[in-house]
Protein backbone atom coordinates (compact mmCIF):
# COMPACT_ATOMS: atom_id res chain seq x y z
CA UNK A 1 0.00 0.00 0.00
CA UNK A 2 3.01 2.33 0.28
CA UNK A 3 2.96 2.83 -3.47
CA UNK A 4 -0.51 4.39 -3.25
CA UNK A 5 0.82 6.98 -0.83
CA UNK A 6 3.67 7.76 -3.24
CA UNK A 7 1.25 7.98 -6.19
CA UNK A 8 -0.99 10.37 -4.25
CA UNK A 9 1.98 12.65 -3.52
CA UNK A 10 3.08 12.48 -7.15
CA UNK A 11 -0.41 13.39 -8.33
CA UNK A 12 -0.06 16.64 -6.41
CA UNK A 13 3.64 17.27 -7.08
CA UNK A 14 3.55 16.97 -10.89
CA UNK A 15 0.84 19.57 -11.57
CA UNK A 16 2.25 21.77 -8.79
CA UNK A 17 5.61 21.70 -10.56
CA UNK A 18 4.09 22.64 -13.90
CA UNK A 19 1.89 25.42 -12.50
CA UNK A 20 4.67 26.85 -10.32
CA UNK A 21 7.14 26.77 -13.19
CA UNK A 22 4.74 28.60 -15.51
CA UNK A 23 3.74 31.15 -12.86
CA UNK A 24 7.33 31.98 -11.88
CA UNK A 25 8.68 32.01 -15.42
CA UNK A 26 5.89 34.29 -16.66
CA UNK A 27 7.00 36.93 -14.15
CA UNK A 28 10.60 37.03 -15.37
CA UNK A 29 11.73 38.37 -18.70
CA UNK A 30 15.00 36.46 -18.62
CA UNK A 31 16.70 33.50 -20.25
CA UNK A 32 17.40 32.09 -16.79
CA UNK A 33 15.05 29.17 -15.96
CA UNK A 34 13.64 30.66 -12.76
CA UNK A 35 10.64 28.30 -12.65
CA UNK A 36 12.73 25.14 -12.55
CA UNK A 37 15.15 26.78 -10.11
CA UNK A 38 12.30 27.63 -7.70
CA UNK A 39 10.68 24.17 -7.76
CA UNK A 40 14.03 22.42 -7.27
CA UNK A 41 15.10 24.61 -4.35
CA UNK A 42 11.64 24.30 -2.79
CA UNK A 43 11.86 20.51 -3.08
CA UNK A 44 15.27 20.58 -1.38
CA UNK A 45 13.79 22.59 1.49
CA UNK A 46 10.83 20.23 1.92
CA UNK A 47 12.99 17.10 1.77
CA UNK A 48 15.53 18.63 4.14
CA UNK A 49 12.75 19.45 6.59
CA UNK A 50 11.48 15.87 6.44
CA UNK A 51 15.01 14.59 6.97
CA UNK A 52 15.46 16.72 10.08
CA UNK A 53 12.03 15.93 11.50
CA UNK A 54 12.42 12.84 13.63
CA UNK A 55 8.75 12.53 14.57
CA UNK A 56 7.18 12.60 11.08
CA UNK A 57 5.13 9.49 10.32
CA UNK A 58 6.54 7.09 7.69
CA UNK A 59 3.47 7.49 5.46
CA UNK A 60 3.88 11.27 5.50
CA UNK A 61 7.55 10.86 4.55
CA UNK A 62 6.53 8.69 1.59
CA UNK A 63 3.77 11.09 0.57
CA UNK A 64 5.80 14.29 0.82
CA UNK A 65 9.35 13.06 0.28
CA UNK A 66 9.09 10.41 -2.40
CA UNK A 67 5.75 11.34 -3.98
CA UNK A 68 5.41 15.11 -3.84
CA UNK A 69 9.11 16.04 -3.95
CA UNK A 70 9.86 13.34 -6.49
CA UNK A 71 7.29 14.78 -8.88
CA UNK A 72 7.89 18.42 -7.94
CA UNK A 73 11.63 18.52 -8.51
CA UNK A 74 13.25 17.82 -11.84
CA UNK A 75 16.87 17.07 -12.55
CA UNK A 76 16.14 16.27 -16.19
CA UNK A 77 14.58 19.66 -16.91
CA UNK A 78 17.42 21.39 -15.04
CA UNK A 79 19.92 19.51 -17.25
CA UNK A 80 17.98 20.20 -20.45
CA UNK A 81 17.59 23.91 -19.73
CA UNK A 82 21.26 24.23 -18.82
CA UNK A 83 22.27 22.46 -22.03
CA UNK A 84 19.98 24.68 -24.13
CA UNK A 85 21.45 27.80 -22.51
CA UNK A 86 24.98 26.65 -23.32
CA UNK A 87 24.05 25.69 -26.90
CA UNK A 88 22.41 29.03 -27.63
CA UNK A 89 25.39 31.06 -26.48
CA UNK A 90 24.08 31.92 -23.02
CA UNK A 91 27.02 30.28 -21.26
CA UNK A 92 27.01 32.66 -18.27
CA UNK A 93 23.35 31.81 -17.65
CA UNK A 94 24.15 28.09 -17.90
CA UNK A 95 26.97 28.43 -15.37
CA UNK A 96 24.81 30.54 -13.08
CA UNK A 97 22.07 27.91 -13.28
CA UNK A 98 24.45 25.12 -12.30
CA UNK A 99 26.23 27.01 -9.53
CA UNK A 100 23.08 28.67 -8.21
CA UNK A 101 21.07 25.45 -8.21
CA UNK A 102 23.75 23.52 -6.33
CA UNK A 103 24.42 26.27 -3.77
CA UNK A 104 20.77 27.21 -3.22
CA UNK A 105 19.62 23.56 -3.22
CA UNK A 106 22.18 22.52 -0.62
CA UNK A 107 21.49 25.65 1.41
CA UNK A 108 17.76 24.93 1.36
CA UNK A 109 18.35 21.30 2.34
CA UNK A 110 20.54 22.30 5.29
CA UNK A 111 18.04 24.98 6.34
CA UNK A 112 15.26 22.41 6.06
CA UNK A 113 17.11 19.94 8.30
CA UNK A 114 17.54 22.67 10.93
CA UNK A 115 13.89 23.64 10.61
CA UNK A 116 12.76 20.02 10.91
CA UNK A 117 14.87 19.46 14.00
CA UNK A 118 13.58 22.64 15.60
CA UNK A 119 9.90 22.11 14.87
CA UNK A 120 9.58 18.31 15.01
CA UNK A 121 12.32 17.01 17.35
Amino acid sequence: MNWLVVVAGGMIGAPLRYLTDRAVQSRHDSLFPWGTFVVNVTGCLVLGTLTGAASVAPDLRLFLGTGLCGALTTYSTFSYETLRLAETGAGPYALANVAGSVVAGLGAAFAGVSLGQAVWP
